[in-house]
């Protein structure tokens, strides 16, 4: 039965997202409603002379580092507190994020992650109004790490 458009979708608390304007199809995030702002986890940044910086996003850290280089322009500067209460000043970038039936432009601010479970975490601003998240619920729109559908098996 096809979804009406205000009906709710859920999503859980640990999901896989893709940025594809970025070339990245595949990339675990955290679902954070606490956290008012999205963020990545970038190893390395270069701002360019023309305005645009060029990072690298860290796809995975284990088993082997995983990483992609992405060339854009910053939206603007923003001071963000984290939850180490210390405010720090973070490049925003805008691209497109999709999870499961969920795509929409959202902001995302680059940030180390290092050692962190998940490389990306989605702040409250990147849901539309009609996703409800469960904190009970882990990869309800792709498949948990370490494993994989056979080709056409259902979910």
């Amino acid at each position: 039965m096809p979804r009406k458009p205000k009906d709710p979708v859920v999503v859980g608390w640990r999901e896989f997202v893709a940025l594809p304007e970025w070339g990245i199809p595949r990339l675990k995030a955290k679902v954070d409603t606490g956290a008012r702002t999205s963020a990545i986890h970038v190893g390395a940044l270069e701002e360019l002379p023309d305005g645009r910086v060029r990072f690298q996003v860290v796809v995975r850290e284990t088993p082997n580092l995983r990483t992609t280089w992405v060339e854009a322009t910053p939206v603007r500067r923003a001071t963000i507190k984290p939850s180490s209460g210390v405010r720090q000043e973070r490049l925003v970038f805008r691209t497109r994020m999709e999870i499961g039936p969920i795509a929409r432009d959202v902001e995302l601010s680059l940030v180390s992650r290092k050692g962190m479970l998940c490389r990306m975490l989605v702040g409250r601003r990147a849901l539309p109004a009609h996703v409800l998240v469960s904190p009970v619920r882990k990869y309800l729109h792709s498949d948990a790490p370490g494993t994989r559908r056979k080709s056409g098996e259902a979910k």
